[in-house]
């Protein structure tokens, strides 16, 4: 059976985008061939080991030989040599795919490698011959790489789509039902970063998260009355000034009676700055994708919802606009957040360590997790420190930290440590309140230090996924745009944690 690998999404949104996200390909794939149809173009990926041994049968041709010695090819990944009319084949390309022991997320970067050629060729099938490598983990790659947000454009061109036959060594179906309940997760995580805000306000992100209801997912929605009656005061401070109000949205996939593990997202759907207003023009555009971290947390719950996880997790996202208006919050205000620390705001522009505040501690209160890790794009010193090559992670527990990093490692996410200690303690006092909301210093760690005092007893840890969350040009297994960060170390670091 042929399946899409980029099946057309529009989770709720059809009265807002008449068009479904479409790439310049729209990959289709069937495992199982055991031979190449020579009928249409075949694609061979070759390991160094491969051209050494020269086992496969291509490699004894001789034209295919003088061709991969004239163009260099070593069998590194991104290396691709396309002949014509050769061994029978309409089209003949010969793909690097690195080393024979590559892991599954540099062999899915081989996948993804292939696609702006894919793009550009007229090609409408063809076979993909894997040999002995890990099939799924290539077509994953190809299948994030083929991702396009096209929905707002007037004129976006109809997707071509693409049918490949699988050919593996292996039975990857078990591996690919996984990976790509992954990439509709990351997917999910995608399309809503990419939203503009006037297309997404935290009341229709809750909208989106309602649909996750028909794979299973139990969906609760705090609106403004509740949230005020539950005393969430640091989500209220900061969503008061829009007049599209705030909501926190729970999604929990319970596919175990464990102890829940829960996610903590960052959902600020825009990010003025509020009274400290963000003055630089490209930075402000961006605060369109503030709410990475709540959509990382609800793609997760997808991505665990659709393989039917043996899991029990639950994500909260809280969702607020920051903007300016005369109910908005002030500079020096203080506010009262639901565990009922008092926090003087000495910048209306850390909103998102407020709404996060008050979301742990519900989490806390409401399911008493087993350990907790929230995702927000919080600080730019983030940036300024790891740049986009690493997220930061801020945590006090070895095991957290031990297995946040390798499910980092394992998903092609990684993270890198930074301090958290209650060194930072000083610069967060406040002379008329409990707490300031921003440090004087060093604004990545004084940030992590200010939610640990949220955290409790539970095992914590923070990820500063800013800079992360956008790709600035197609790299790796992310077009331009929205990354997803976040999906797959989460969703691996929950399955890993259940076992």
């Amino acid at each position: 059976m042929r399946h899409p690998l980029l099946r057309p999404q529009l989770f709720g949104l059809l009265a807002l985008l008449p068009l479904a996200s479409q790439a310049a390909i729209t990959p289709t794939y069937q495992f199982g061939g055991n031979a190449a149809d020579k009928n249409q173009p075949l694609v061979v990926l070759l390991t160094p080991e491969d051209l050494a041994s020269t086992s496969h049968p291509l490699l004894k041709n001789n034209v295919v030989q003088a061709a991969l010695t004239s163009e260099q090819f070593k069998g590194e990944r991104g290396q691709l040599v396309k002949l014509h009319a050769i061994a029978g084949y309409p089209q003949l390309w010969l793909a690097g795919a690195g080393a024979a022991n590559s892991s599954g997320h540099q062999l899915a970067l081989a996948g993804a490698a292939l696609v702006p050629a894919l793009d550009k060729s007229n090609l409408r099938s063809l076979t993909l011959d894997t040999g002995k490598l890990d099939a799924s983990a290539v077509v994953h790659g190809i299948q994030l790489r083929s991702y396009r947000f096209d929905q707002l454009k007037s004129t976006a061109a109809k997707a071509r789509v693409l049918e490949i036959d699988v050919i593996s060594a292996g039975n990857p179906a078990e591996k690919h039902q996984h990976r790509q309940a992954v990439a509709e997760g990351i997917k999910l995580a995608r399309d809503l970063t990419n939203l503009p805000a006037g297309h997404l306000s935290p009341q229709q992100f809750a909208e989106q998260a309602q649909t996750l209801k028909q794979y299973g997912v139990k969906v609760t929605v705090l609106d403004e009355a509740t949230l005020a009656k539950q005393n969430l005061g640091a989500i209220l401070a900061v969503g008061r000034g829009s007049a599209r109000p705030p909501r926190l949205v729970i999604a929990q996939w319970q596919g175990s009676d464990n102890q829940p593990l829960a996610i903590i997202g960052k959902g600020i759907t825009f990010d003025t700055g509020g009274y400290n207003l963000k003055t630089d023009g490209e930075s402000i555009v961006r605060m369109t994708s503030d709410m990475a971290g709540a959509a990382a947390a609800l793609g997760t719950i997808k991505a665990l919802a659709l393989q039917k996880a043996p899991v029990n997790v639950v994500a909260v996202m809280a969702m607020a606009e920051n903007m300016i208006s005369d109910r908005a919050y002030l500079p020096g205000d203080v506010i009262t957040t639901a565990q009922g620390l008092t926090v003087q705001i000495t910048s209306t522009d850390a909103e998102g360590r407020l709404v996060l505040a008050d979301a742990m501690y519900y989490a806390r209160q409401q399911f008493k997790p087993a350990a907790m890790v929230d995702i927000a794009t919080l600080t730019g010193s983030k940036v300024g420190a790891l740049g986009s090559y690493y997220a930061g992670l801020f945590s006090e527990d070895a095991n957290l930290i031990k297995d946040l990093q390798a499910s980092g490692e394992h998903a092609g996410e990684p993270l890198w440590r930074l301090p958290l200690s209650d060194e930072f303690a000083d610069e967060m006092k406040s002379d008329i309140a409990d707490l300031r909301n921003t440090g004087k210093t060093t604004g990545a760690s004084t940030a992590a230090w200010f939610l640990k005092q949220f955290a409790g007893d539970t095992p914590w840890a923070h990820l500063d996924i800013a800079g992360n969350a956008l790709a600035a040009s197609d790299k790796g297994l992310s077009p331009t745009g929205a990354t997803g960060f976040g999906v797959h170390l989460l969703t691996h670091w929950s399955l890993q944690h259940a076992k």
